[in-house]
């Protein structure tokens, strides 16, 4: 070995040294400006002798840019699912069984079930080769290079064994909030970010997520041990990380105390009469942990035992699945149906067995696009886990159980299902390219005639059915010209009192501002917020918005805070579609607005610029309370619906709940009605200037 290999060995054993002291000991052994100093002078060496980059160097913790195909790999170790209780009754009904069917004590370890991603890591000769998620069982994705990028998973063993190791990724509670908050489509759960980094394919991506594993099992001819607690106190002599809430229950508590202390692992130690306090126990602190857990998981702790138990074809007969009661729910998923939008986009939507969650009968649930069904795994006829997000959506979270006679992940289709035009991707998204496909032209009115539109009052979808099915209504600006007492006079459920109803409606809505015909149209990613948006910074004319897309000038929307360049683009090349622009002339010849009138709405300054504002409780002066958030969003300010380590300011009223506890935690600054108040009074340039609904 010559003074160049000498040296790179040299750092890349340091290295390795500090990141397991630092990510799985928790105890640091340089200062970071050292550790980068080494870093940085290996990734250095490197670059300039590639030929001597090892294996296991750690530098492979940064990732790569080089696209990953995420191969399937099989499986060489069994990876099956577990048989499940839902009591400490039944836990202790599958021990007694279990004791019976070998004619012994048995032993128990006990270990939390963490809701994150599970993989399988092999090693050959001790490196690192393969990580496989867990696939159906039999074949998982190789994610390898990802996984890599997670620096508490050894590169290279202190051993040349051939080993498995089965683990849970996942993603702590504290990191998740931080990256939700800045993402344009926040995550529902940690698990479900997890799982979408760990499949991204680009493994420098994966490496900016601060992901985390536990490993709980492994497999190796070379390594044999004769029980589970021997098998994670190696585990652990080899550099991974094991989870600390470890339990391990006897006949004789002592005992159990004593098999721990001589495996060299902390944890409870007790009887079989203690289970049920410690499952109370973890019920009750799993909201305080920093990662998700979903339940525990008890095994036989003998290896000699297990092998006698052996397997049925779905789950081992030596572990059981504790689960813990929650608002959630399981389900078959019996189809995926595809709706076409008024945009084009096409959206999977899940039927699945009608069941109660949390008080209401789910029976469809949206599945937002192909990349969310891959990342599930999700094929018909799997049993799936599911709930309702913030007590409303219902969400599809989990696949339980696969359906081996399945044809495996659903796969969306490649024609519109409505009018058969080739269907087209783009970004996570499928669009029907076809603007004059039956069911956009339905969905464009549909939204049109809405709340969120121009509110005609009186005119509902049943009308606009009946009007689309006469052919009377084809695109939005017909809604101004049909003479509906012709049209509807001899229409069952269309009296002379209901037509007068619907003219009168459709003639109001023509005094509608042009805020509100702006987002009827329905350009992608523009709703209400962007209107305000566009208006407050001066852009107040359908033509001053025509000409911005004839230019193709997405600095001047981009220089608007909030408005991001994927916004941008979409808004142009809408306002750029000749249908578009032909829709547009001819709400004007009817009579619409297109230029802002009300000068109420003119610029404000960038006062709350760079702020970020949650709001709690309820006001005198703000109800709803959604109005005091766009006095912050015409002011440059940012809004959030959750307080996190990002949010800057907290707007307060009365019975402030959870959100306040958080902001007085993160020394988040809090502001009552009175001072915010003040604040736009302030910033209003006079006591008498009205700002949008408020005088100060």
């Amino acid at each position: 070995m010559n003074e160049l290999e000498q040296e790179i060995h040299t750092l890349s054993e340091q290295l390795a040294a500090y990141q397991k002291a630092y990510y799985v000991d928790n105890r640091p052994l340089v200062s970071d400006l050292e550790y980068d100093r080494l870093f940085d002078r290996l990734v250095a060496l490197e670059a300039k002798h590639p030929h001597l980059k090892r294996a296991d160097s750690p530098t492979q913790r940064v990732g790569s840019d080089l696209d990953s195909t995420l191969g399937e790999v099989a499986h060489t170790i069994p990876v099956l699912s577990l048989d499940k209780a839902y009591s400490d009754g039944e836990l202790l009904a599958w021990i007694e069984k279990t004791e019976a069917k070998i004619g012994e004590d048995v032993g128990i370890v006990i270990e939390e079930k963490i809701d994150g991603i599970s993989i399988v890591l092999y090693y050959e000769d001790g490196l690192l080769v393969r990580a496989v998620t867990r696939g159906n069982g039999m074949v998982g994705n190789d994610v390898t290079a990802n996984v890599k990028t997670i620096a508490s998973i050894p590169l290279r063993l202190p051993t040349e064994a051939n080993l498995a190791v089965r683990g849970e990724i996942y993603l702590p509670k504290a990191n998740f909030a931080t990256l939700n908050a800045s993402l344009e489509v926040p995550f529902a759960n940690p698990r479900n970010l997890a799982a979408g980094t760990i499949r991204r394919i680009k493994s420098s991506e994966v490496a900016k997520v601060p992901l985390q594993i536990f490993v709980y099992e492994g497999f190796s001819k070379d390594v044999v041990q004769s029980d589970h607690l021997q098998i994670l106190s190696t585990l652990a002599s080899y550099g991974f990380r094991l989870n600390p809430n470890l339990g391990y229950f006897a006949k004789d508590g002592v005992q159990a105390r004593q098999a721990l202390e001589a495996a060299g692992l902390s944890g409870f130690g007790g009887s079989f009469s203690d289970l049920a306090s410690y499952i109370q126990e973890h019920t009750l602190k799993r909201s305080s942990l920093d990662y998700e857990i979903d339940g525990l998981v008890a095994k036989v702790n003998s290896v000699s035992a297990r092998e006698m138990l052996g397997y049925t074809g779905h789950h081992p007969r030596w572990a059981l699945a504790y689960k813990f009661e929650s608002p959630q729910a399981q389900t078959v998923l019996q189809s995926i149906d595809v709706q076409v939008g008024r945009t084009g986009r096409v959206t999977p939507v899940a039927r699945v067995t009608p069941v109660q969650v949390a008080g209401s009968t789910i029976s469809n649930i949206t599945l937002h696009n192909q990349d969310y069904i891959n990342m599930l795994e999700l094929g018909i006829g799997d049993t799936v886990e599911i709930s309702r997000r913030g007590d409303v959506i219902p969400a599809v979270e989990r696949v339980i159980e696969k359906n081996e006679a399945s044809e495996g992940t659903y796969t969306m289709p490649s024609q519109c299902p409505v009018c058969n035009s080739v269907l087209q991707v783009h970004g996570a998204h499928t669009f029907c390219p076809n603007i004059a496909c039956p069911a956009q032209v339905r969905g464009r009115i549909e939204f049109f005639i809405g709340k969120d539109g121009m509110d005609i009052e009186s005119f509902g979808p049943e009308t606009a059915s009946v009007l689309i099915e006469m052919g009377y209504l084809k695109d939005v600006d017909d809604i101004y010209r049909i003479d509906y007492r012709k049209a509807l006079a001899e229409q069952a459920g269309f009296g002379e009192k209901k037509i007068r109803l619907i003219e009168q409606g459709v003639q109001k809505s023509k005094s509608q501002p042009f805020r509100k015909v702006l987002v009827a149209l329905g350009l992608p990613e523009l709703g209400k917020k962007g209107a305000e948006l566009l208006i407050t910074h001066g852009i107040t004319s359908m033509d001053a918005l025509l000409d911005i897309a004839k230019r193709n000038d997405v600095e001047r929307l981009t220089s608007i805070k909030q408005i991001g360049q994927k916004s941008a683009n979409l808004y142009i090349e809408a306002l750029s579609d000749p249908a578009m622009q032909q829709r547009i002339a001819r709400l004007a010849d009817v009579g619409l607005a297109m230029e802002e009138r009300d000068q109420q709405m003119q610029k404000l300054d960038d006062s709350f610029s760079g702020q970020v504002w949650c709001v709690t409780g309820s006001f005198e002066h703000f109800n709803p309370r959604s109005l005091a958030m766009e006095e912050v969003t015409k002011r440059g300010g940012r809004t959030v619906s959750s307080v996190t380590g990002k949010t800057t300011h907290l707007l307060a009223g009365a019975g402030g709940g959870s959100k306040l506890e958080s902001a007085r935690a993160l020394g988040v600054t809090v502001v009552d009605e009175e001072t915010f108040l003040a604040m736009l009074k302030t910033n209003a340039g006079g006591e008498d200037q009205k700002q949008g609904e408020f005088v100060f």
